[in-house]
């Protein structure tokens, strides 16, 4: 049975099923195109074809040149890789980073890492939409900066910052800007020389490609220290064995999915627009990032009186899969960094619900949403100690 048949997956920024386009791209590697790489025989260069020819379509879908993407497990190795890379190869220069208090901890977990190998980390606070200021960024710059890394688009809100702006001032001062896209790929059209990036981190499992491959854009002439040593893979930047049918499969989904952003934009933002419209005329809900400059796809509320884990379950027990944040840190309870940081206060922001839309998704599954949740809602908020009468019912 599958998750199509059997309930309703609303948990896209989670992860995202494989089309079946990308999986007839990838099996054949599996099986009969199996060579590695790096050998010198046919069956190898069959597979480094299928490598290079998905180089050329990630560095298409976001306008840089082929011999500017390297492969990675994923957005967190890309993440580590550009930050430590950055940091550790113009340490000379400088041991400044700006990054912002609502990044993936990928992120975060990394810059705190390096302050404790001496370097200073400045986490620039957002406004209650979770926007960076530009302003804020230009006035944290020092002489020893020498990084900048803001996310495209935040995994648990959906609030797009003005990426075009921040890599303007980076350029200006002559500081390297490395952004997180992993939410973005797919749903807001990049262009790397456009945007100012030096560095952009991406995830095939968030574009309907498989898990467990990536890839990390270095603008040629980056000065950056390599992460994995070993092989001579990755043009000796990224040592390890190629994962071909993944890296095949990810060349394919980002292909499509890049091709079909406007068309795609289109039906989510309407999808979405019914979904928040409903869920605000549950009483005390409140809808958490920015109004308009979101992720067309995504849907994130705040219910007060109630603890997201129990709406979650009781909405897994009607087939309904979702999320209260990142699900790189569903096994903790520590509330939203995110939402903590765009001020939402501390007695609500265990109450959050993150609905994230994809492909397989219609407007009967919206309205399935809507008619279970506010019944879910009432019943939590009546078991509730905190919740006053006049929100309850008998």
């Amino acid at each position: 049975m599958t998750v199509e048949n059997t309930a309703i997956y609303m948990d896209n920024s989670a992860t995202t099923p494989v089309r079946k386009e990308v999986a007839e791209e990838l099996i054949p590697y599996l099986i009969e195109n199996f060579g590695n790489p790096s050998s010198i025989y046919d069956l190898g260069k069959t597979s480094k074809d299928a490598v290079e020819n998905a180089r050329k379509k990630v560095a298409s879908a976001i306008g840089a040149e082929e011999n500017e993407i390297f492969f990675t497990s994923g957005g967190t190795e890309s993440d580590n890789w550009a930050i430590k890379g950055i940091a550790f190869a113009n340490r000379n220069k400088g041991k400044h980073i700006i990054t912002s208090s609502i990044e993936h901890h990928a992120v975060l977990h990394t810059c705190e890492w390096l302050e404790g190998q001496g370097f200073e980390v400045t986490y620039l606070p957002v406004d209650k939409y979770g926007m960076v200021s530009p302003e804020d960024l230009k006035n944290a710059i020092q002489d020893d900066t020498i990084l900048i890394s803001i996310m495209l688009a935040n995994n648990e809100i959906g609030t797009i910052q003005p990426v075009e702006e921040i890599g303007k001032i980076a350029r200006e001062n002559r500081v390297y800007f490395h952004t997180d896209a992993v939410q973005a790929i797919g749903h807001v059209p990049i262009d790397v020389q456009k945007m100012n990036i030096d560095l952009l981190s991406l995830s095939g499992h968030k574009f309907q490609g498989p898990k467990g491959c990536g890839a990390l854009y270095i603008r040629k002439g980056t000065k950056i220290e390599t992460l994995l040593h070993g092989g001579a893979q990755e043009r000796k930047r990224r040592a390890g064995t190629e994962n071909v049918p993944a890296i095949a499969g990810l060349g394919k989904a980002i292909e499509l999915a890049t091709s079909e952003i406007e068309e795609s934009n289109k039906t989510l933002l309407a999808l979405r627009e019914r979904l928040i419209k409903g869920l605000l005329k549950i009483p005390k809900t409140h809808l958490n990032g920015h109004p308009t400059q979101r992720l067309a796809n995504n849907v994130n509320v705040t219910f007060e009186y109630i603890e997201g884990e129990s709406l979650l379950l009781l909405l897994n027990a009607k087939g309904i899969y979702a999320s209260t944040g990142s699900a790189c840190n569903s096994s903790s309870l520590e509330p939203s960094h995110v939402l903590t940081a765009c001020g939402v206060p501390h007695e609500i922001v265990h109450g959050s619900l993150r609905l994230s839309l994809g492909k397989m998704n219609t407007e009967k599954d919206v309205d399935r949403v809507l008619a279970i949740l506010p019944e879910i809602v009432q019943k939590l908020r009546n078991m509730s100690p905190l919740t006053p009468k006049e929100n309850r019912t008998l």
